[in-house]
């Protein structure tokens, strides 16, 4: 028993000093992996250092250097909108070289952006493609990022964050394939799941700091340590101790239950090796050999033997043969070559010499005597040797259809049938006798070729190697024994033996033009061809209106707009105000706020949202002033809190005076005062309650306050120039374009996406186009979006399973590109491919 005990303990110390070792070997690659980010440095081939590599410390206008966030560090002002800082075509090349083909990489930046403000810290375009770019909306507290994916379209993802506040602040946005996580001051603020970036980043793309181009998106504030890590953690070159993390015991327990399921499935995979070897043994005593058949007789593995006019060999059970040479023979005196029966080759035969002419052993003559008597001689042993005579068949011909022969004494019939004679029997292989006129001899069949002059042996023609096919096209030329077929292509129908064609898509629907297009069926494929008043591809047609549909307007016909929600008009070029209109009902505690397209229930002064974000305002409740300390009530008189509001009340036997208490000081009943901090405002005391509002803007007074009425700066400076550099908008005008919505505002365009509403409990999602929000749709193959399950998985064409959201491209067609959609398979046909 304690021999026993003790082995247990020996196997138990064994397999801790093993999992102690490997636990100390992926301590040590933890600490390899993250000496690089940490405290090491990084490898240059996987940085790239945006201010070092624009070398911003030379002289570029709007841009100046000053004091950074640490103590002695360096930063950048930027301030005025007349400046240009972008990279050279050669440092942009540089730069996108090292990040073509990532879907791994950081973004890190330190900055300083002023209030309020709207603009581009990077941004990494090519023509109206934004391969990658990060703005910050001061305007509507958002951080925005821009990017290209897989699918080849830009995606936004829109944080509600505020960097635009004045103060320092530390950016790191990491994106790991379809993982994206925002951190801002080493806190983690964001983590969601994406679609896959692809930086198959074209030449001649532009790289921009601190705005988009020379006319939009203009950053205004300070900026430091602007840097592109081509890997998914670089955050933590940025807040080191996000790195320092310890397991927990459950991890430990879980790592050592992990590793014991490990070695149960190594020993039993041991077992099966050791069993497959036994059997690999037993088999290496083996010997099978391949035998070949041919014509009913068996031939062994290397066996020779000749058929006819061809050398023939057993290969691992393949026939395989050759024609036989034959050289001349040399004959000697009184010989000559001749074929004889059951051979290929010619041979010496002996010969006669009668009336100046030679003759073969064999051969017959017929001559007459000066009577006329037919005399017929045969070959035999050297010399012409008589033969008799016998009577001549009665023939049924007239006479002027009677033939005499050379080699016989009776006449035949024109047309006589000399191959049932048994000359038929020289003709051996791949060849027949044909009767002549005056006697019979072997011709090659359709499709073969003589192997000797007189054709009684033949071999096959490959008319495909040698070109000699009539196979047409869309098919292919397979050789068969005595002739060729010509066998259509995968996906196309026989015409006749000689050509194919494509199924006619146009007729059977299996086509990808679209409904607004005509469907013309080719040799290969087919075009589509958009109608009149129609204009694209033809596999995506769309409607040609006499102007632009504006608001983000479909144009679905021609000179025909259909508007997106909220727009109406020809052009949709007018916003249908719901809460005028009476379309809205709110919430008493909400008022109906319009916006261009759309409108939401804010809540009234004196409530706020409970955080359930209703969208009648059901949502809004009462603040309590008094409790939160939000209030004016001077210190003479007592807070009461109302519905929707405060009372400031004299306490009963007290004669309150009604003053008021703002930022410390005393403002008397019904004094009036403008805010030190706040010029825009105007306050007022009443009756113990301090009342502030905005300046109302009067534009038609020429005294007003551009300054806080910036709706009314009339200065072309203010005014904001449309994306496509036609339009001009005036301060405070808005507009949507591209499915954003914008805003113009002392001379900036701030846009935002178009917000959509929530689709829930939805399989596949299609963004029609024209259209900014996706839709719920049962066809899944309609689909732009899938959320991917992957238990449901697809068979191909092979029986091989895909798992969902995988793609690969159909067998026999480059151009037809395949895709599994939970469960379905939904394949299409690129129309620039054919």
């Amino acid at each position: 028993m304690r021999a026993h005990s003790r082995g247990g303990t020996d196997g138990l110390a064994v397999t801790l000093l093993f999992f102690t070792m490997g636990v100390l070997q992926l301590s040590f690659l933890l600490v390899v992996a993250v000496l690089p980010v940490s405290g090491f440095g990084i490898d240059p081939s996987l940085r790239i250092d945006v201010f070092e590599d624009l070398n911003i410390e030379e002289s570029y206008a709007g841009v100046s250097q000053v004091q950074g966030f640490h103590n002695e560090s360096t930063a950048f002002l930027f301030k005025d909108m007349w400046r240009s800082v972008r990279a050279s075509a050669g440092v942009s090349e540089r730069m996108l070289q090292k990040l073509r083909g990532r879907v791994e990489f950081t973004l890190l930046l330190t900055l300083k952006q002023d209030k309020f403000n709207s603009g581009v810290m990077l941004s990494i375009h090519h023509g109206e493609q934004r391969y990658l770019e990060l703005e910050s909306s001061g305007q509507r507290s958002e951080v925005r990022l821009h990017y290209w994916t897989a699918e080849r379209r830009t995606h936004s993802e829109v944080f509600p964050y505020s960097l635009a506040d004045g103060r320092w602040h530390r950016v790191a946005l990491s994106l790991s394939a379809s993982q994206l996580v925002l951190y801002v001051d080493c806190s983690r603020i964001y983590e969601r799941l994406v679609e896959t970036p692809s930086m198959d980043v074209p030449a001649g793309t532009t790289v921009w700091l601190g705005q988009r181009n020379n006319a939009h998106g203009f950053f205004k504030g300070v900026m430091q340590d602007v840097q592109l890590l081509l890997m998914p953690q670089g955050y933590i070159s940025q807040c080191p101790d996000l790195n320092r993390t310890c397991p927990t015991c459950n991890d430990f327990h879980g790592l050592v239950q992990k590793i014991m399921e490990l070695q149960d499935i190594l020993a039993k995979t041991s077992g099966k090796l050791a069993r497959a070897e036994e059997r690999m043994r037993a088999l290496d005593g083996c010997y099978c050999e391949r035998t070949c058949s041919l014509n009913g007789e068996i031939y062994r593995d290397e066996e020779v033997w000749i058929d006819g006019c061809k050398n023939c060999t057993c290969l691992n059970g393949t026939v395989e043969c050759e024609s036989i040479f034959c050289p001349a023979p040399q004959c000697p005196p009184n010989t000559a070559p001749a074929y004889i029966p059951g051979a290929c080759c010619k041979e010496c035969q002996s010969v006669c010499l009668f009336r100046g002419r030679v003759y073969v052993e064999g051969d017959r003559k017929s001559v007459r005597d000066s009577t006329g008597t037919c005399l017929l001689f045969e070959c035999r042993n050297r010399s012409m040797r008589r033969v008799e005579s016998t009577s001549c068949p009665e023939l049924t011909c007239p006479e002027s259809e009677q033939i005499t022969l050379t080699d016989r004494c009776c006449k035949v019939c024109r047309g006589h049938d000399f191959c049932a004679e048994g000359y038929s029997s020289s003709c051996v292989e791949n060849s027949e006798c044909v009767n002549l006129e005056a006697g019979a001899c072997c011709s090659c069949r359709d499709g073969y070729r003589a192997l000797r002059d007189d054709s009684a042996y033949c071999q096959d023609v490959d008319e495909c190697a040698e070109g000699k096919h009539y196979c047409r096209e869309n098919t292919v030329c397979v050789n068969t024994p005595g002739s060729f077929m010509c066998v259509c292509q995968t996906g196309y129908i026989r015409i006749d033996d000689y050509s194919c064609t494509e199924h006619d898509e146009c007729i059977s629907g299996l086509h990808r033009c679209d409904e607004n297009a005509l469907c013309f069926n080719m040799v290969g494929g087919h075009s589509c061809t958009c109608k009149p008043g129609y204009v694209g591809n033809g596999t995506v047609c769309r409607a040609q209106c006499d102007g632009l549909c504006h608001n983000g307007g479909s144009c679905v016909a021609p000179d025909t707009c259909i508007c997106q929600q909220g727009f109406t008009g020809r052009r949709c070029e007018t916003d249908i105000d719901e809460c005028s209109d009476g379309f809205v009902e709110c919430d008493s505690r909400a008022t109906c706020v319009n916006l261009p397209g759309w409108y939401h229930c804010e809540c009234r002064d004196g409530y706020h949202d409970n955080g359930m974000f209703s969208a009648n305002g059901e949502s809004c409740e009462d603040i309590d002033e008094c409790e939160t300390g939000r209030h004016n009530c001077a210190n003479d008189t007592v807070c009461f809190n109302m519905d929707g509001g405060y009372d400031c009340r004299c306490p009963h036997g007290k004669n309150c005076t009604g003053d008021c208490v703002h930022e410390g000081k005393v403002k008397h009943n019904r004094q009036i005062w403008v805010l030190d901090d706040d010029r825009c405002s105007v306050c007022s005391c009443q009756t113990g309650l301090v009342m502030c509002r905005r300046m109302v803007c009067d534009c038609e007074n020429p005294t007003v306050d551009v300054s806080c009425c910036p709706e009314c700066d009339p200065r072309l400076t203010s005014q904001c120039l449309h994306q496509n550099g036609l339009l001009t908008y005036n301060n405070g005008d808005t507009w949507v374009e591209n499915c954003q919505q914008c805003q113009c505002m002392r001379g900036e365009v701030d846009c935002w996406p178009v917000p959509c509403a929530a689709v829930l409990d939805c399989e596949f999602l299609v963004v029609p186009e024209g259209e900014c929000c996706p839709h719920c749709v049962s066809d899944p193959c309609q689909a732009d979006t899938v959320r991917n399950d992957i238990t449901k998985t697809c068979v191909d064409e092979y029986g091989i399973t895909r798992f969902s959201g995988s793609a690969w491209t159909k067998h026999g067609t480059e151009c037809s590109l395949c895709q599994c959609k939970n469960g379905h398979v939904c394949c299409s046909v690129d129309p620039l491919c054919l």
